[in-house]
């Protein structure tokens, strides 16, 4: 899994137990999400139609640095399915995981779109083209 981002826990991130907010976590992952599918769909309407079940196994205190990883794990028709992890870069304990993100890129009327994409690509590979 290649961890791409990384995010400092500041007072505005955190629940009133003075840990991470859930909810800001799950936006921070949402986006990290729809880039990565952007990118490698080459679609920039591309929308979150599904998350699995998130599975809270950490937390993280102000001042904490997280790290957001994300994994491709199929490609569809429309869409792109998505592995997350996100773990505590001071500890190194999990904090989240979620099995299946699967995102769909749209055409100008908001309706999925073929890709016809099959493997992931990286940017450097498309420059060489």
């Amino acid at each position: 899994m290649n961890f791409h981002t990384r995010k400092w826990i500041k007072p505005e991130d955190l629940n009133p137990n003075g840990t991470l907010f859930g909810g800001r976590l799950l936006e921070w992952i949402d986006e990290e999400a729809a880039l990565y599918a952007i990118i490698q769909l080459e679609n920039p309407r591309t929308v979150t139609k599904y998350m699995s079940e998130i599975d809270f196994r950490s937390s993280a205190k102000k001042g904490d640095i997280v790290e957001i990883g994300i994994e491709a794990t199929a490609f569809g028709t429309a869409s792109l399915t998505l592995r997350c992890e996100v773990r505590n870069k001071m500890t190194r304990e999990i904090i989240i995981s979620i099995e299946r993100i699967v995102m769909v890129g749209l055409d100008e009327d908001g309706k999925a779109q073929a890709h016809g994409k099959t493997q992931i690509e990286f940017v450097k590979d498309r420059l060489e083209k």
